[in-house]
């Protein structure tokens, strides 16, 4: 199976039509070395972790195969894409890990020194909930 095409019909006419060369478009990947696409523009085939997450979705251990660049801010930044093809469904935690998770998080609101229970989680740098810590209210 090959890769589907990496190109924007769009960014495409627009640049054979006017000869305007788009910023970050680059979908062969020879400027930027890798395929690379203006913000909102790329292929619908390709999508960011976000955007795979929102839809239920993983990489699956797959590496990027293209990006998209913005300017914000006077800085460049950069998304990575995926072959939604290529996603796998999220894992989900089972039992036994949200059973551990509630106990860690159980074990972060109970105080050390007076072993009460509190409705907060206990700072970690005094160890200590707001009555036992010295100078805390009485």
């Amino acid at each position: 199976m090959t890769a589907p095409a990496l190109t924007n019909p769009f960014l495409d006419a627009l640049g054979a039509r006017t000869g305007i060369r788009i910023e970050f478009y680059d979908p062969d990947g020879s400027h930027y070395g890798f395929p690379t696409f203006p913000y909102r523009y790329a292929p619908d085939n390709l999508a960011t972790r976000r955007q795979l997450r929102a839809e239920g979705l993983r990489p699956n251990g797959n590496d990027p195969v293209a990006q998209i660049l913005w300017r914000h801010r006077k800085q460049v930044r950069t998304a990575h894409l995926y072959r939604r093809d290529l996603a796998a469904a999220k894992r989900h935690a089972t039992p036994a890990q949200l059973a551990a998770i509630g106990k860690a998080l159980q074990a972060r609101r109970t105080c050390r020194h007076c072993g009460q229970l509190r409705d907060y989680y206990i700072p970690r740098s005094t160890g200590a909930c707001l009555q036992c810590e010295p100078g805390g209210p009485r």
